[in-house]
């Protein structure tokens, strides 16, 4: 089984790209999705944050706003997130691969935005990085609600540059140039690594 490594800095339509290969037929372990899923009213994480973190969960339920307050201004405090997080993902993302090889899959996908900052690239046979143009990302950012041009260039800061990403890609998609285009480099990209989605 081959193991894909799927990543992209903030805005770049990564997100977006998973769910094309999702489409595919292809199993995709979704890093943010999981971490949603850890910090959710009945998630593993959950009760960690409370202890380290007072005051960031309300009645069962974690403000993530006041979170990524606290950790965007204080490189210590991400740190102490981090080290919570980290741990219950690898052990998720590992309990996901061990699902596939099992069932028979010849190609996953790891959708990480922190694949290269946190070594996961070493695991994957493949790296596809997505990207697009600086002003189409800070279009695409900036839009998002309840961001700020502060907290874009703290997200920035806490990721390679994309150049650096794009240099260490075995395949690079252009999410600029529309879905259909994205599209087909998607399953360009699934028949060159495999002879099909399972």
């Amino acid at each position: 089984m081959k193991i894909i490594g799927l990543t992209g800095s903030i805005g770049m339509g990564k997100s977006e790209t998973a769910k094309m290969f999702q489409a595919a037929g292809i199993a995709v372990f979704d890093s943010d999705a999981t971490v949603h899923k850890l910090q959710a009213v009945s998630g593993d994480a959950l009760p960690m944050i409370a202890a380290v973190f007072p005051g960031v969960v309300e009645g069962g339920v974690l403000n993530r706003a006041r979170l990524g307050d606290i950790v965007f201004k204080n490189p210590q405090k991400k740190r102490a997130l981090e080290a919570i997080m980290f741990p219950l993902l690898d052990e998720a993302r590992t309990y996901f691969i061990t699902d596939a090889r099992q069932k028979g899959h010849s190609l996953v996908i790891i959708d990480a935005p922190l694949l290269f900052e946190t070594g996961l690239d070493r695991h994957c046979d493949k790296i596809v990085v997505v990207s697009a143009p600086q002003d189409v990302q800070r279009a695409r950012v900036m839009a998002r609600p309840h961001m700020s041009r502060a907290k874009f260039e703290s997200i920035l800061n806490s990721q390679m540059p994309d150049q650096a990403k794009r240099d260490k890609a075995d395949f690079l998609i252009d999410s600029s140039k529309g879905f259909a285009h994205a599209k087909r480099q998607v399953a360009d990209i699934i028949s060159q690594v495999t002879d099909g989605p399972n």
